[in-house]
């Protein structure tokens, strides 16, 4: 029996139109079209109404800019946030045009208010609600760890010990410890 239901099987694989995948790439790129309309149309729907304004706090948690909107409120009471040059208080009203700076771990954000926002939206459509004239992010430097052992390779002995000390620069360049 188990033969007969495989043979049904295969045979319903090769009755379902586009087996040959044509049909799924067209499926593939309305499914596509129709979450694009959808993530415009939540950020239309999250949108206030006209003239409104939006707190900075929520409006940068909304575009993605921090990862909650408390830790919003924290940069803005610690002096991190700016609108157009000015420190600012969480609730502070950001309008379409506004620069708005963010330092975040040796990194500062600079973005335009293209769009203001309420509620917090997907990452695509987050990005098109402003400009982003941020500098590049610093290189990362190319440092060899100092200390990485192959596995299994079991405890270091004194030799590697010693080795492990003069790369990092703890010990003395002559190899012996060095006296406190």
């Amino acid at each position: 029996m188990a033969s007969g239901t495989q043979g049904n099987a295969a045979r319903h694989e090769d009755d379902k139109p586009g087996a040959d995948g044509s049909a799924d790439a067209v499926t593939d790129a309305a499914t596509d079209a129709a979450t694009d309309a959808d993530a415009v149309a939540v950020a239309k729907a999250a949108a206030p109404t006209s003239g409104e304004t939006v707190r900075v706090d929520s409006w940068i948690w909304s575009v993605r800019l921090v990862k909650t909107r408390s830790a919003g409120a924290t940069a803005c009471r610690g002096g991190h946030v700016r609108v157009n040059g000015e420190r600012v208080k969480p609730a502070y009203a950001v309008r379409v045009g506004d620069e708005v700076r963010l330092r975040q771990a040796d990194r500062e954000r600079i973005v335009i208010v293209k769009r203001v926002i309420r509620k917090r939206v997907g990452a695509p459509v987050a990005v098109e609600c402003y400009v982003d004239n941020s500098p590049p992010p610093p290189p990362r430097e190319a440092v060899a760890p100092a200390g990485i052992r192959d596995r299994g390779t079991g405890r270091p002995t004194k030799r590697d010990r010693r080795e492990l000390e003069r790369l990092r620069g703890i010990g003395s360049p002559d190899g012996t410890p060095k006296a406190p």
